[in-house]
């Protein structure tokens, strides 16, 4: 079975990252990087446990509040413009194959209308 430990990843007072297994007193590195503390936590935790190279490791990486707070948002909104960008694909698709089939329009025609390159537009056919 492979063992499992929690990492618990925050910065300190330098800007430094300070990573340690909590559940291993005394196991901790830090790092100038995110990436550099969560490798170096391996190698340190290989000091302590026979098991290092195969553990998993469950990574938490503590912020301040207001810091959670801002990246909670952002993952939201960045959610919603895809949702919505996906969306706006699909009624574009459905505007060009509208004004092809039901109006005859030309490739040049739907883009213009539609503020799209006639190569968008053909793209669009494709699918």
């Amino acid at each position: 079975m492979t063992s499992k430990y929690r990492i618990v990843i925050e910065r300190d007072k330098s800007g430094a990252w300070i990573a340690r297994v909590p559940s291993v007193p005394g196991c901790h590195t830090h790092g100038r990087t995110l990436e550099q503390a969560r490798r170096r936590i391996r190698e340190a935790l290989a000091l302590w446990a026979d098991d290092a190279d195969t553990a998993e490791l469950d990574f938490h990486v503590r912020l301040p509040r207001g810091v959670r707070e801002a990246l909670r948002r952002s993952l939201a909104d960045r959610e919603r413009a895809e949702s919505a960008r996906a969306a706006a694909g699909l009624s574009t698709a459905r505007a060009v194959r509208t004004l092809l089939e039901e109006l005859h329009l030309s490739v040049r025609d739907a883009g213009e209308l539609l503020g799209l390159s006639h190569q968008r537009v053909q793209q669009l056919v494709r699918r």
